[in-house]
């Protein structure tokens, strides 16, 4: 036992974190992405630079 839990709760918490950590940093950039191309298309719609 490591900090109160069995081996095989280790195994479950690192392939959660193997399977999680690409999956947000894949979300973050398609939501920068997103907003990123949001603002073009408000500045774009009315011709105004805010």
């Amino acid at each position: 036992m490591f900090l109160g839990l069995e081996w095989y709760w280790w195994l479950v918490i690192v392939a959660a974190l193997i399977i999680i950590i690409p999956l947000k940093v894949k979300f973050m950039k398609w939501w920068g992405r997103r907003e990123r191309d949001r603002k073009k298309e408000q500045r774009g719609k009315w011709g105004d630079e805010e």
